[in-house]
């Protein structure tokens, strides 16, 4: 039973992956004004097949998500919030005001 599961948790990774790649190259189809019916119909397909798999996951007992690397969209690195040094660094001076008949020549 759990070696059935493992096959088709392998099966939908491996699924998941290709329907990435055939997504990309729909968009691309599209951006450049081509016809993509057949990469469409193709997607459409996967996930018919998808679909069965997870039902008959389902079926075996197993709830666990399937994690895929490329879903996991990297994020940008957390800005570096800056210091009250920096802060300082970054205000304007403030300069005073002298009357014209103080000031050095």
């Amino acid at each position: 039973m759990d070696n059935r599961i493992n096959e088709i948790r392998k099966q939908i990774r491996a699924l998941r992956v290709s329907m990435l790649e055939a997504e990309a190259i729909m968009r691309e189809q599209i951006n450049r004004d081509d016809d993509c019916s057949f990469v469409a119909e193709e997607v459409l397909k996967m996930r018919v097949v998808m679909s069965f798999l997870v039902e008959e996951r389902t079926r075996l007992g197993d709830h666990e998500p399937i994690l895929v690397d490329r879903f996991i969209i990297p994020r940008r690195a957390p800005v570096a919030k800056p210091t009250v040094a920096k802060l300082a660094a970054l205000r304007p001076v403030k300069r005073k005001l002298v009357p014209a008949e103080n000031r050095a020549r």
